[in-house]
């Protein structure tokens, strides 16, 4: 839709200015120079400078062009002239004067640019590719998955440059826009809407419309398709074009944003609704069988169970005769190394499904490394469509604090994976005005000697007011009131830590039983090994000095493309991979 570009193979080119001509001309004078001059031998090395003046040579071969004419003095000594009328008087007033016809008139042309190649000169090899998917406004505004990715791939050359320069490597990111190909209903959703505020609904029909799409179980299918057929077309050009990929073990990582998150996760994982459905009715058979039924209840069921039993035999035999005659192909042609969320409510969808924390640090619990190798969740901290994913592995994680993503420009950054977890105060926001006492006796955020962190948009009156409750609770200072913090729930309200009745004694066994088990701890705020999970999966940008978090709401959700932060931390964990394994097979050569 914007301004079009002509790209053009420039052969020759006139001396001095190294200006392409024409390319109809051009390649007219290519063909005549094959048809006069292939398999004459070149001299060694390239000429830069003009040769001397071909006086007395006369021209062995010469071609006329619409408003020029082409003379060969030799194979590399090429002269263009004009047949215009002036030029033709002052090429012969000149040569009466002496001059020759190539000095005076003629422009010389080379056959090539003025550097010449070299067998070096190519672009680094492409170790690692990026698929980056987009979410849902794809139809609002057309092609900007493509701009997105062009801003992410310029960052991400920037970063290369400054980080990454001694790498003989090269990550390179590919656009997959998949929404723009699907019909889904056509127009009927626009035929439905109402003329009143149109502007404004055909906004949400071209964004928000999409979240309806993927929970109808008309619809959803389709989404699924047009993304997976879409990764697969792309990877399979990528490998025509570039052989070499396959076979020198190339990683493929996923960036996902929004939407495209949840649609990602669901091609990997292979997660089908029809699945949630089957558990349900496991669930009522399971219900069923626990409840008092009269003996013509027990009799149907038995019969209904046996019906079902000998239905799913007969199915699986299908199934496994369609299996022999025909292999069923991958969902995705490529494994995924990483699979990075961006902006992602993945977390909502998941915990919709019945996903609920376990007992392992493992990220197998939602996504299992037989699949993607490594899952990471970047949000802004004012982003409102982003959530958490670190709580449905391990519950208590909901009161640690996400990694903070190291600034573009910071010197000597501690490497993530020795950040320790850190606690995160979940004290809710409050409205009321702080105390004098728990206001001179609270311990500042930013002064405290362990980490603790507010919830975004926290005021720092809930913070006095719910330490002084919590260190009297316990009575054992910072320590202690840590530990009452995560001795109970993160849902439990404020009145719930309030002097009661009982006494100190009583709040303290309150504090304790309610919610979770209280963490292993240490003095400086950290968690301990025991209880970590293998591998941190919620990065969190780190808030601008300045930025109004009301302001970042709005914004924060579109803001992922074009920050050199982002840009850093993915290249940071793809070029760690391929190194270790670099590493790791230059051990193993010795």
């Amino acid at each position: 839709e914007t301004e079009k570009i002509p790209v053009m193979r420039g052969q020759w080119f006139i001396d001095g200015t190294w200006q392409p001509l024409e390319e109809e001309e051009s390649n007219l004078i290519e063909q005549e120079h094959l048809k006069r001059f292939k398999g004459q031998q070149l001299q060694e090395s390239f000429d830069m400078e003009i040769s001397k003046p071909v006086d007395g040579k006369e021209a062995i071969h010469s071609l006329k062009l619409s408003r020029n004419h082409v003379d060969w003095h030799s194979v590399d000594e090429v002269y263009l002239y004009s047949d215009a009328t002036t030029s033709k008087i002052a090429r012969t007033v000149t040569q009466k004067l002496g001059f020759s016809k190539a000095s005076s008139s003629g422009t010389r042309l080379h056959r090539g640019y003025v550097e010449e190649a070299t067998l070096e000169d190519k672009p680094p090899q492409t170790s690692h590719i990026v698929f980056v998917v987009h979410g849902i406004g794809q139809k609002m505004d057309q092609g900007r998955i493509i701009k997105n990715t062009a801003m992410m791939r310029d960052t991400a050359r920037k970063v290369e440059e400054k980080y990454f320069s001694n790498l003989a490597t090269h990550v390179e990111f590919l656009p997959v826009e998949w929404r723009s190909k699907l019909t889904l209903d056509g127009d009927t959703v626009d035929s439905i809407t109402p003329d009143k505020v149109r502007g404004l609904r055909d906004m949400l029909n071209s964004s928000a419309m999409d979240i309806m799409y993927y929970t109808s179980p008309l619809y959803r299918d389709e989404l699924v398709k047009g993304l997976q057929q879409e990764l697969n077309r792309l990877y399979s050009l990528f490998c025509s074009r570039n052989p070499e990929f396959e076979e020198k073990g190339g990683k493929v990582s996923i960036v996902s944003h929004s939407l495209g998150c949840v649609i990602t996760y669901d091609i990997m994982t292979g997660w089908n609704p029809v699945r949630l459905y089957e558990q349900l009715l496991q669930k009522e058979e399971e219900e069923l069988e626990e409840r008092w039924m009269s003996y013509e209840e027990q009799r149907l069921l038995e019969e209904l169970y046996v019906t079902k039993q000998r239905l799913r035999e007969i199915e699986e035999r299908l199934h496994g005769l369609k299996a022999s005659t025909i292999s069923k192909p991958p969902v995705l042609k490529f494994k995924v190394e990483n699979f990075f969320c961006m902006g992602s409510p993945l977390a909502v969808f998941l915990a919709l499904r019945g996903i609920r924390p376990g007992t392992s640090g493992s990220q197998d619990h939602i996504l299992p490394r037989t699949i993607c190798n490594r899952l990471l969740n970047i949000f802004h901290p004012t982003d409102p469509v982003a959530y958490r994913l670190e709580p449905l592995i391990l519950k208590h994680y909901s009161n640690i604090s996400p990694v903070q993503i190291h600034w573009y420009n910071t010197a000597n950054p501690l490497p993530y994976e020795h950040m320790k977890p850190s606690f995160l105060n979940p004290t809710k926001e409050a409205t009321s005005a702080p105390d004098p006492e728990s206001a001179s006796a609270a311990p500042s955020p930013t002064t405290s000697p362990v980490m603790v962190r507010r919830h975004y948009g926290e005021s720092i009156t809930n913070i006095g007011k719910a330490s002084i409750l919590g260190a009297a609770s316990i009575g054992k200072g910072l320590g202690g009131m840590l530990f009452s913090r995560f001795g109970r729930s993160s849902t439990a309200t404020p009145q719930t830590l309030e002097t009661g009745k009982d006494g100190p004694e009583g709040d303290e066994k309150k504090a304790t039983t309610v919610g979770t088990p209280p963490l292993p701890h240490s003095s400086s705020g950290f968690l301990e090994p025991t209880v970590e999970l293998e591998h941190r999966i919620d990065f969190e940008l780190r808030e601008g000095l300045v930025e109004s978090r009301y302001w970042s709401a709005v914004t924060s959700h579109t803001a992922y493309w074009s920050s050199l932060d982002i840009a850093l931390f993915l290249l940071t964990f793809m070029y760690k991979q391929d190194q270790e394994e670099t590493d790791k097979s230059n051990l193993d050569t010795i």
